[in-house]
């Protein structure tokens, strides 16, 4: 059981340090260049969008591990949270909190990552960007690993901040697989059939299953949003193998398996929980 932080600095004022201001400004700093990057990811000032990058190796058709393109709209969501946390974080009452000082240079640190991949698949290579997305992985792992050292003390901060990095890591692990498959099929083993395809699909589903089984154990059943955001994206690569090419109806089933798992498996583990402190 974790012991609640306190919501003020050490000398009790609401109104923080100078440090503090500065991480405020980098947090809402790191946003606004994460923003801006998605910007250019999308095709925005003068960018090409994400889609058509890297041969196409990025796209919603390119392996059969890839979600499709509705899967994607998960980044508004997280996107339109960060920016509420950059503006929640930045009140003077959130200024001196313990959790803040804990979380937000971290929080601010996936904020430039993620608009550093969307940098790397514009203007670098192919491995370069599984190399960005694995790194943002950790990244974001830790910052979950760091918020769960402390319980949350209002609704605003479960949503903006615990919700908000939740999904994000959630996402970005069904990413890192999608981004890692894309560059094997494009540079490591392009001639692959599509029987291997499909039986490598089917095995990678079932890691990612039980990196979601671990996920839950490792959080204690008390953390939602991860596997909210792995379950929308395993569903839509069973849509996108049932409804698009590359047609794979064998990843399908095993997506959409993976996805009733990693959703359950956090209720399984509070259930199982509660049943040992009743004993």
């Amino acid at each position: 059981m974790t012991t609640p932080t306190t919501t003020t600095t050490t000398t009790g004022s609401a109104s923080g340090t100078p440090r503090d201001i500065i991480r405020q400004v980098a947090v809402i700093s790191a946003v606004v260049f994460m923003i801006i990057a998605a910007m250019v990811g999308t095709g925005l000032f003068g960018g090409t969008n994400v889609r058509e990058l890297q041969g196409g190796a990025l796209d919603a058709d390119a392996t059969v591990l890839a979600p499709g393109t509705s899967a994607f709209s998960i980044w508004t969501v997280i996107y339109v949270l960060m920016v509420g946390y950059a503006v929640w974080q930045a009140l003077p009452s959130q200024r001196g909190r313990a959790r803040q000082r804990r979380a937000g240079w971290w929080v601010a640190l996936t904020a430039v990552l993620n608009g550093g991949w969307l940098l790397a698949a514009q203007f670098t290579t192919l491995p370069l960007t599984v190399i960005a997305i694995v790194v943002l992985l950790i990244a974001l792992g830790l910052t979950l690993r760091v918020l769960s050292l402390s319980r949350t003390e209002s609704f605003a901060e479960r949503l903006l901040l615990d919700g908000m990095v939740g999904l994000h890591l959630g996402w970005v692990t069904l990413a890192t697989v999608a981004n890692v498959t894309a560059w094997l099929a494009a540079e490591v083993v392009p001639s692959m059939d599509a029987a291997s395809q499909t039986i490598w699909g089917v095995i990678v589903l079932v890691v990612v299953a039980g990196i979601g089984v671990l996920v839950a154990i490792g959080t204690r059943g008390e953390r939602i949003a991860p596997p909210l955001a792995m379950a929308w994206g395993l569903v839509w690569i069973g849509i996108a193998r049932l409804a698009t090419e590359p047609y794979a109806p064998a990843v399908a089933v095993a997506a959409f398996v993976a996805a009733v798992i990693v959703l359950a498996a956090p209720f399984v583990v509070a259930a199982a929980r509660r049943r040992r402190h009743a004993h």
